[in-house]
């Protein structure tokens, strides 16, 4: 399957895919990623990366037939947080230098949520300085283009 057409893909199609092994988590992650380093230096909508771009799948075991659905309702599906979201280990920093170095200890509830449901969080994304005002501009990562926009 192509880079494009999995970068693409809603997750309520990748799930099943990487259920029965037609795409596996490290494909899927290493798609994306390339797929970012391509676009985000025009739309520079992601704003911080885990501390290493180097993504290694943990072994995991395959979900057993008929285990509780909420734990592969995203399963190995890549995620990006917006950057008001407290991630572990990833900085946040709400848009704004006060908080430009912040690395939260724990995650936020729904980060939780999400990697419990087997999301893999790639990073952040750009933020107004604490989320107020009609574009994504602030003093931390500058402005962002929207996709059709060209810079």
């Amino acid at each position: 399957m192509a880079d494009r057409d999995l970068c693409f893909m809603p997750a309520s199609k990748l799930v099943p895919l990487i259920a029965r092994g037609a795409v596996s988590p490290l494909e899927l992650v290493q798609a994306v990623l390339t797929r970012l380093e391509r676009v985000n230096p025009r739309l520079n909508a992601t704003a911080t990366s885990p501390p290493s771009r180097r993504w290694r799948p943990r072994r995991r075991r395959r979900p057993r037939p008929g285990a509780a659905r909420a734990s592969v309702r995203c399963m190995a599906v890549p995620v990006s947080i917006k950057d008001l979201t407290p991630t572990k280990g990833i900085r946040t920093t709400w848009g704004s230098k006060i908080y430009e170095h912040h690395v939260p200890d724990e995650d936020a509830l729904v980060v939780q949520r999400l990697r419990a449901a087997g999301a893999i969080v790639l990073g952040k994304t750009n933020t107004p300085e604490f989320g107020a005002g009609a574009n994504t501009f602030n003093e931390v990562f500058a402005s962002r283009a929207t996709p059709g926009t060209r810079r």
